[in-house]
């Protein structure tokens, strides 16, 4: 395989050439989202390199949230989606509490799930492998505000199906079991599913607002949540008062 030519001066590092063709694929829309980037060894291959310049620019490019690595699948374009890391990581119950009002949770699904594709590659799992599911509805002042669903890593947090989530929120347990290191978020305006507009009790053309976020703990990816509010009732860093 021939190397790929870049054009840059000879001071450029190896693995920043790789990175810089690995972007301007992205960038030109040859490599969507989702798009699988070539491995280590063909990176090593087509750029003649070393391979542990090539695994640099991969992980590299991965801490910027520009790809995302997934055990046994290799290396993908990550989504395309606005994120903030302003956003800050609060516990549900604690926002509504502060505000006088009262938080209720129920529990509507906690079970053991095969991990779909998608979600094998954000959460860095084999494919076909065994995650945690939850699905809790928040209340404030018995409103229903916020359907959390969440994919935990079973490996990290094995006794995450033993949790009554009407007691804690998911949230207080991981952040007690496997303390936050680092987070990222995916914020989408998004018309919600039937299922979920019946929880949140609003009709299916109201606008919702949808986070998702990733969070890591000192051992890897612990969970995925995806957060529905209506956008009636919430806004980022708060929700509205009733």
């Amino acid at each position: 395989m021939s190397v790929t030519t870049v054009n840059i001066n000879e001071k450029t590092a190896k693995y920043t050439v790789i990175k810089q063709h690995i972007c301007h694929k992205i960038e030109s829309g040859q490599w969507p989202q989702h798009y699988k980037v070539p491995s280590e060894n063909e990176l090593t291959q087509q750029f003649d390199v070393s391979r542990m310049t090539a695994r640099r620019a991969l992980q590299e490019l991965t801490e910027q949230g520009i790809l995302v690595r997934a055990q046994g699948s290799g290396t993908f374009v990550a989504t395309f989606k606005s994120q903030s890391s302003l956003l800050e990581i609060r516990n549900i119950s604690d926002e509504i509490h502060e505000r006088g009002h009262k938080h209720h949770a129920k529990q509507l699904m906690l079970k053991s799930i095969t991990v779909s594709e998608e979600v094998a590659i954000l959460l860095n799992l084999k494919a076909n492998e065994q995650v945690f599911f939850s699905q809790v509805l928040h209340f404030e002042n018995d409103q229903p505000i916020q359907l959390e669903q969440r994919y935990v890593n079973a490996a990290l947090v094995p006794e995450y199906l033993l949790q009554d989530f009407t007691d804690i929120t998911p949230h207080e347990y991981l952040s007690d079991v496997a303390p936050l290191t680092e987070a990222t978020h995916e914020i989408e305006a998004v018309l919600a599913n039937d299922d979920a507009c019946q929880f949140l009790t609003i009709s299916n053309t109201e606008p919702c607002l949808q986070v998702k976020r990733r969070t890591w703990s000192t051992k890897g990816i612990v969970s995925l949540a995806i957060l529905t509010a209506a956008g009636s009732k919430y806004r980022l860093g708060n929700h509205l008062v009733f």
